[in-house]
C-alpha cells in the first residue's frame, strides 16, 4: 500500500520608606493577589471540567453502537509493562461479540508486529498480526511508500530492523553499534557511510554517544537525509512500576545536534490513522481512539476525526485532564476499558 505524506530577572533592591504604614500599604497587594490565585485556578479548573464528560453507564451503549472500529494504545490501555489492566480481555470478548472491528497501535517501536503478537499471545489474548500497528511497522511503512532506496541508519532497537526488513530496507546501526564508544582522542574523526539516506530514531535503550554522532553526520552531510522519529512520546511505561524516559529524548537530542525538525510516523500523526482506514476501507467517523496520554492518543483522535476515549489507567490521571493549562479534551473519559463491560451486565438484566 502506497501513500504520498528573558533575560533573568534581578530582585531590585529593598525601597527605604519613610513610615512604617506606608510599608504596610505596599505589602497588601500582593498578598491579596497571592490570596486571589487559588480561587482564580478553581473557576478556571470549574470552567474545564463543565467541557470533560466521564463516561456513565447511560452513555456507554450509544458511544458502542456509534462507531465500527475500535483503536486501542497499548501501554497504559492494554497492559502496564508486562502486566494485562484488569478487564481487559472480557472487554476484547465482549467488543468481537458485538461485531466491531478492533485494532491496537503502539508508539513503542522496541518491537515489530511479530513481537507484539507474541506479547499479546503470552498475555492470554487473542490477537493477529493485521490488527497490530507499532511505530516500527509505520516507520517501515513510510519509507517503503516513496519508495525508498538507499540505506538507513538506526537508533532503535530489534522492532525497527525487523520491520525494514520486511519491506527489504538495507539499514545499519541498532543493537549492533550498542557497545561502540568515542573516545575524543586527539584528531579522531569519525566516518559515515555517505550511501545513508534516511536517520530513523526509536526508542533505544543502548543509545550513546557514537549513535548520536553518526546520525548527526548523516543527516547534516549526505544531502537529501531524511529525518524519522518513531514517536516523541516524553514518558513511556517500559515496567509497571513507574514511567521512563521516552522516545522523545533521543529524537530530542538529534534535533538539538541537527537542528532539523523529524518526519514522526507515530501518534498523533496522520500517518498510521491514513494507512489504517485505508487498509481497512473504514470512515474515520467510525472509529473511536481509545488511550491513556491526551498529547499523543486523544490529539491523534481529534486531529483525525475520530470518536475519542481517555482512560486513566495509564499516563494521564483525572487531575491533568481537569487542569486549566490542559487544552485537548476528549469526547469521553472513565478509569479503564474495562468500564465498558457495564453494557453487558445491562443486557443480561433486561432480559
Amino acid at each position: 500500500m502506497s501513500f504520498a505524506v528573558a533575560a533573568s530577572a534581578v530582585a531590585p533592591r529593598a525601597t527605604a520608606f519613610s513610615s512604617k504604614a506606608s510599608i504596610r500599604v505596599k505589602s497588601v497587594a500582593p498578598l491579596r493577589a497571592a490570596a486571589a490565585a487559588p480561587a482564580r485556578r478553581s473557576v478556571a479548573m470549574a470552567a474545564q471540567a463543565a467541557q470533560v464528560t466521564p463516561l456513565k453507564d447511560g452513555d456507554k451503549q450509544g458511544l458502542v453502537d456509534s462507531v465500527e472500529t475500535f483503536i486501542f494504545d497499548c501501554d497504559g490501555v492494554i497492559w502496564k509493562g508486562d502486566k494485562l489492566i484488569e478487564g481487559v480481555s472480557d472487554t476484547i470478548d465482549m467488543l468481537r461479540g458485538m461485531g466491531k472491528r478492533l485494532i491496537f497501535v503502539t508508539n513503542n517501536s522496541t518491537k515489530s508486529r511479530a513481537g507484539y503478537l507474541k506479547k499479546f499471545t503470552d498475555l492470554g489474548l487473542t490477537i493477529t498480526a493485521e490488527e497490530i500497528f507499532s511505530s516500527s511497522f509505520a516507520a517501515a511503512a513510510y519509507l517503503d511508500s516513496i519508495k525508498f532506496d538507499k540505506k538507513v541508519y538506526v537508533i532503535g532497537e530489534t522492532g525497527i530492523l525487523e520491520e525494514l526488513d520486511n519491506v527489504g530496507i538495507k539499514h545499519t546501526g541498532g543493537e549492533s553499534d550498542a557497545d561502540k564508544k568515542v573516545t575524543l582522542s586527539s584528531g579522531e574523526l569519525m566516518h559515515h557511510d555517505s550511501e545513508i539516506g534516511a536517520v530513523i530514531v526509536g526508542f533505544d535503550r543502548y543509545v550513546n554517544y557514537y549513535k548520536i554522532q553518526y546520525a548527526t553526520l548523516c543527516i547534516r552531510e549526505n544531502p537529501g537525509c531524511l529525518f524519522i522519529a518513531t514517536n516523541t512520546d516524553a514518558v513511556t511505561h517500559l515496567t509497571d512500576a513507574q514511567e521512563w524516559a521516552g522516545n522523545g529524548s533521543m529524537v530530542g537530542a538529534i534535533k538539538g545536534s541537527t537542528k532539523q525538525e523529524p518526519i514522526v510516523v507515530g501518534k498523533p500523526a496522520a500517518f498510521m490513522l491514513d494507512y489504517i482506514a485505508t487498509k481497512f476501507n473504514i470512515r474515520k467517523d467510525q472509529i473511536c481512539m481509545v488511550g491513556d496520554r491526551l498529547d499523543t492518543d486523544i490529539l491523534f483522535g481529534k486531529d483525525g476525526g475520530l470518536r475519542t476515549l481517555l482512560v486513566l489507567s495509564g499516563v494521564t490521571d483525572e487531575a491533568t485532564l481537569l487542569s486549566p493549562d490542559n487544552t485537548i479534551v476528549p469526547d469521553f473519559y472513565t478509569s479503564k476499558i474495562a468500564d465498558l463491560l457495564s453494557i453487558k451486565g445491562a443486557a443480561v438484566a433486561a432480559k
